[in-house]
């Protein structure tokens, strides 16, 4: 006599729960703002001195706003890299900000966006 065929693996809760977590970490990861890639320490302290010396003459050498508006953690808090990042390598027309992609490349310019909504600016 041949024994009744299994029955297949049921789902449960705890099962389909994980699967969801796992395909929301997947997602999240995919849809991730990248860390920018840093600079090689030469280039690094070359760009900590552009942005004390350069952005620091509008921003102020403290960066707490002059002509410009202040750089700091908190007064960039929320706002969208991506918007920082393309002010910063384009300028803005109209006003005293310069393009300065001429200078800097764009993981520059991630680069040091990143250290400044942190906090980590010189």
């Amino acid at each position: 006599m041949k024994p009744p065929p299994a029955s297949p693996p049921r789902l449960t809760l705890k099962c389909l729960l994980l699967l969801a977590c796992s395909a929301l970490f997947v997602y999240e990861a995919a849809h991730a703002d990248p860390l920018p890639i840093a600079p090689l320490p030469a280039r690094a302290a070359e760009l900590r001195h552009l942005l004390r010396q350069d952005c620091g003459a509008c921003h102020g050498l403290t960066l707490q706003g002059g002509l410009g508006s202040p750089l700091t953690a908190a007064a960039l808090a929320g706002k969208p890299a991506d918007s920082l990042v393309a002010t910063l390598l384009d300028g803005r027309p109209g006003s005293a900000m310069p393009p300065w992609r001429p200078f800097i490349s764009e993981d520059e310019a991630r680069w040091l966006i990143r250290q400044l909504q942190q906090g980590d600016a010189p």
